[in-house]
């Protein structure tokens, strides 16, 4: 099924949602459409169109900044599923500080590693293991929630998205 961006009142993007639960928003007048994908809903006595992009009609306080939690997926992501050690295909995730000599489980510690650099790495500092970083890592963007969630960004959500 598809998802569905969900914005604030002021247009600000909220979160995420099942396509079917986007209809419900749109059919309770919780929301309104703004951008309908191309899947239709059929019942006995009516077809609705999935929304893609609805608003909530009432504004939604959110009393917090919203911080992207770490995780694999995420991290990929940033790193472009290549290692940051040698440019080859990631498959998995390595701590550049190692926890075991007190590095954090944080984005800025943790990179996306092809299995080989992995491995010669160890539990090592880059300097002992002979190894450099191509890039620092660094903080999710505050918009990054929407690409872990769905993995790709929607031509019709970019442009409610800062820089998605």
């Amino acid at each position: 099924m598809s998802r569905a961006l969900v914005l604030n009142a002021t247009y600000e993007p909220l979160s995420v949602v099942a396509g079917c639960r986007a209809v419900v928003l749109v059919l309770a007048d919780k929301a309104d459409l703004v951008h309908e994908s191309d899947v239709v809903l059929h019942s006995e006595r009516l077809a609705v169109a999935v929304p893609s992009v609805v608003r909530l009609r009432h504004l939604v306080r959110v009393p917090y900044e919203r911080r992207v939690a770490l995780s694999r997926r995420g991290v990929f992501i940033r790193d472009g599923h290549s290692c940051q050690y040698c440019g080859a295909a990631a498959e998995t995730l390595d701590h550049v500080v190692p926890r075991s000599r007190g590095g954090g489980h944080t984005w800025e510690n943790v990179v996306a590693a092809c299995r080989r650099c992995n491995l010669r790495k160890g539990d090592r500092l880059l300097d002992e293991a002979g190894l450099a970083l191509h890039r620092r890592p660094v903080p999710a963007r505050p918009d990054a929630w929407v690409l872990t969630s769905v993995g790709h960004v929607p031509a019709d959500w970019q442009p409610y998205l800062r820089a998605a």
